[in-house]
């Protein structure tokens, strides 16, 4: 009579083998098939002429957009959306813009993006606002009258200033409010001896208005009075 065979242990690295070959088989089988539909983020690129003109507004670099396709194409743009190429918004009259043409935009995309079919943008209403790119030379001017001079000290010499101006540039509508000279506190308590640091400028937190320097060079001489002679 023969013996029965004997019962093979169990052994979970084959079966896990069997498994994750069973699974990757599946995704690669389901990337195959078409119908999909998913929101992706897509960059974009606003192009005007940002040598006349200046956002007021923080332009988005990404929208929303709803597409269909294949597991694979949809796979690419929703895992490396940042990775091709952003799709170019153009705004040839930025005065008068105020929203994004998402009927445009989706037509847009619809030319840029050839393996999906571009179904929608999501966006309710993405604003925009622009104004004529200003610059303005601004004259620098220390605040003599409030340094903080020890007793029976001055200042002996001329103030100097470097640089001497700055230029500020940003929307019209801030910089034309811009005053054309700007006082400069000279920080510092009891000065007894020359004078040579460099001063922050504080005075442009706008995040709208670029300045051409952050900081100035105050430098000067200081000199005690003396007592003058007895008789």
């Amino acid at each position: 009579m023969t013996p029965p065979p004997a019962n093979r242990p169990f052994q979970p690295t084959k079966a896990l083998l069997c498994l994750g070959a069973a699974a990757l088989f599946w995704f690669l089988s389901a990337l195959n098939k078409t119908g999909y539909t998913i929101n992706v983020e897509y960059p974009i690129r606003f192009v005007y002429n940002d040598s006349l003109f200046v956002p007021t507004k923080p332009l988005p670099r990404t929208v929303l957009v709803n597409v269909s396709g294949d597991g694979w194409g949809l796979l690419r743009h929703s895992w490396l959306p940042f990775r091709v190429d952003p799709i170019d918004y153009n705004v040839p009259n930025p005065l008068r813009a105020s929203i994004i043409n998402t009927s445009s935009l989706t037509a847009a995309f619809a030319e840029h993006i050839k393996k999906l079919h571009v179904n929608y943008v999501i966006a309710d209403t993405v604003e925009m606002g622009f104004d004529r790119r200003m610059t303005k030379t601004i004259r620098l001017i220390p605040d003599s009258l409030h340094i903080d001079l020890a007793p029976r000290y001055i200042v002996s010499s001329v103030i100097n200033m470097t640089p001497h101006t700055i230029v500020v540039e940003g929307p019209e509508r801030l910089v034309r409010g811009i005053s054309d000279t700007l006082s400069v506190s000279i920080p510092g308590k009891r000065i007894v001896d020359n004078y040579d640091n460099e001063v922050p400028l504080n005075h442009f937190h706008h995040p709208f208005l670029r300045v051409s320097a952050d900081r100035v060079t105050v430098s000067f001489e200081v000199g005690e009075l003396l007592s003058p002679p007895t008789k």
